[in-house]
């Protein structure tokens, strides 16, 4: 589902990826973890295509055999809403928005209805068991509701795959548990492949597999 090849990134002089080759199969859940400054969240965001790989020979970059490296911006950016979701650290909600207002928005840039937009964001806040929360706004939400609102909205199009960047780093211990299992129930009920790059020992060893990362290269 997801192939990379001879990845690199370069930041001026300083290589941060060098030459990283995964492949992910559809429905996995795969662990990124390695210590900070490996070039974890740089991959990540590759991967998603948040940001380009440096020119180089043979890179590649495909995801369900689309090759993304050839895609024009606004082709990209079409790819990227109705196949990416995206969960990160800090949840990223807009605060005047309420709950369903906030899943409601990539739905909203792909151009879906308001009706069919609330009616997939309700359907989804009730999974995540929030259908008392609705209405209410990020401050009104504790730190939990607040990521599970997140992971409505990184879900509200349906997309392929979730990438994921230290999702529970800012939650309690408990919070952080429920998040962990709520990705494998997901993607047993959609059959989601999730990529989540994690410094939680408990979370990558949940996972199908542990990536692990150093000094810009996967090293097993």
């Amino acid at each position: 589902m997801i192939e990379a090849k001879n990845i690199h990134k370069f930041y001026g002089e300083l290589e941060v990826l060098k030459g990283v080759d995964l492949s992910i199969k559809k429905g996995e859940v795969i662990a990124i973890v390695g210590p900070s400054g490996a070039g974890k969240t740089t991959l990540l965001q590759i991967l998603g295509t948040l940001d380009q790989p440096s020119k180089s020979e043979n890179s590649e970059l495909q995801i369900n055999s689309i090759d993304l490296l050839k895609l024009k911006d606004k082709t990209l950016s079409k790819f990227r809403n109705k196949h990416i979701g995206f969960i990160f650290q800090f949840h990223q909600l807009l605060p005047e928005f309420n709950a369903i207002e906030n899943v409601c928005i990539p739905a909203f840039i792909a151009n879906k209805s308001k009706k069919e937009a609330e009616k997939r964001a309700i359907e989804l806040l009730q999974f995540l068991g929030l259908s008392h929360r609705l209405h209410h706004k990020p401050n009104e939400l504790s730190g939990g509701e607040q990521q599970r609102v997140a992971v409505a909205r990184a879900l509200v199009n349906n997309p392929d795959v979730i990438f994921a960047d230290e999702p529970s780093g800012n939650l309690d211990s408990t919070s952080a548990e429920n998040l962990h299992k709520l990705f494998f129930e997901l993607r047993e009920k959609f059959n989601q492949t999730f990529v989540i790059v994690t410094h939680n020992q408990e979370l990558a060893d949940m996972a199908d597999r542990k990536l692990e990362m150093k000094d810009g290269k996967i090293i097993n």
